[in-house]
């Protein structure tokens, strides 16, 4: 056998293992790890960020981790997200903008590794945010609370001044002032989006000073409001997913805005080579699929066209959304 025979079996054989190899490493699945500052399974905003990861790993054949019911708290979302970079993957996901100032210190930590902030406002080398623009809905709630209060007042409910939750509630109070500058607004931020006892008694506090609609920018804590609504017959309008199909006869109207889609659009460039670091990616109304007004089928055909044009103007641009407001909050009762 000569040598050149055998140098031609062995680079054969060298180039066949490679080719293994490389498929090998092709179908290993990215790694993807989520921390969630709250529960799963809260029917709201963490619950919307979990369904997202699942897609991903279903749509786009990642492998995922997470952590959950982490506290609010930054030394403990600090904490959470360097454990999870620690344990190397390849893009870590901080879900909601509480998570801003704990990202960007643990970005800087670990250089090799990706990470997303959705509902944030944070950039960085290796890090980008992903925001899904819910105070365009808001406005719309805002505009469809004022129409069809019988009071003149309406509520809107929050827990943690986070950016996004400020902006919501700014937008909330502008579409309620663009439909009906009389309408009066109560907004309370009770600094726990869990806890349903608080959020009830908030809840009927408004009612007392005759809200007749409330907007709950809430978690797990909307079931209390949800109770006090439905016993003493006032209305109520939902975030993140749509309420009207889930309690029909409290919600009026539910301003959609799905968290999890930008969730799963950082893990979607992330694995088409398209991560956005250093830069802050927006969905809004031009997306539906993402950010709407679902509006119940008692609501009038009339208040129904005045929505649907405002929302149109805002897709054009000509009807600006603000995300600033000043005034007077209404009191946690103690």
């Amino acid at each position: 056998m000569s040598l050149t025979s055998i140098d031609r079996r062995s680079l054969l054989a060298l180039a066949g293992t490679a080719l293994a190899a490389g498929s090998a490493r092709a179908q290993t699945p990215r790694k993807v790890a989520a921390l969630f500052a709250g529960r799963i399974d809260d029917r709201g905003f963490m619950q919307a960020g979990y369904d997202g990861l699942k897609q991903a790993e279903a749509r786009l054949g990642v492998s995922i981790a997470f952590r959950q019911g982490v506290q609010p708290k930054p030394e403990e979302l600090t904490a959470a997200l360097r454990e999870l970079a620690a344990a190397g993957p390849d893009l870590v996901i901080a879900h909601g903008g509480q998570n801003n100032a704990a990202a960007k210190a643990v970005a800087a930590e670990f250089p090799a590794v990706r990470f997303a902030v959705t509902q944030g406002n944070v950039t960085g080398t290796n890090l980008a945010s992903y925001e899904v623009l819910q105070e365009q809905s808001a406005f719309l709630a805002g505009m469809l609370a004022a129409l069809t209060t019988r009071t003149g007042v309406v509520g809107h409910m929050s827990g943690i001044r986070v950016t996004p939750g400020l902006k919501g509630r700014a937008a909330y109070a502008a579409g309620v002032a663009h439909a009906d500058p009389k309408v009066m607004l109560l907004t309370n931020f009770s600094g726990n989006q869990d806890d349903n006892a608080l959020s009830e008694k908030i809840a009927r506090a408004m009612i007392a000073k005759d809200a007749q609609v409330i907007f709950t920018m809430l978690n797990a804590g909307r079931n209390g409001v949800i109770a006090a609504c439905r016993e003493l017959g006032v209305k109520q309008i939902g975030n993140v997913g749509d309420w009207t199909a889930i309690a029909p006869d409290v919600f009026i109207a539910s301003a959609f805005a799905d968290s999890g889609r930008a969730l799963f659009d950082a893990v979607a460039d992330f694995t088409a080579g398209k991560f956005a670091a250093g830069e802050v990616k927006h969905l809004g109304l031009q997306t539906p699929e993402a950010v709407r007004l679902v509006m119940a089928p008692s609501v009038p055909v009339e208040i129904r066209g005045r929505i649907e044009a405002a929302a149109s103007s805002i897709i054009a641009g000509s009807l600006k959304v603000p995300v600033e407001w000043t005034g007077a909050e209404f009191p946690t009762p103690v």
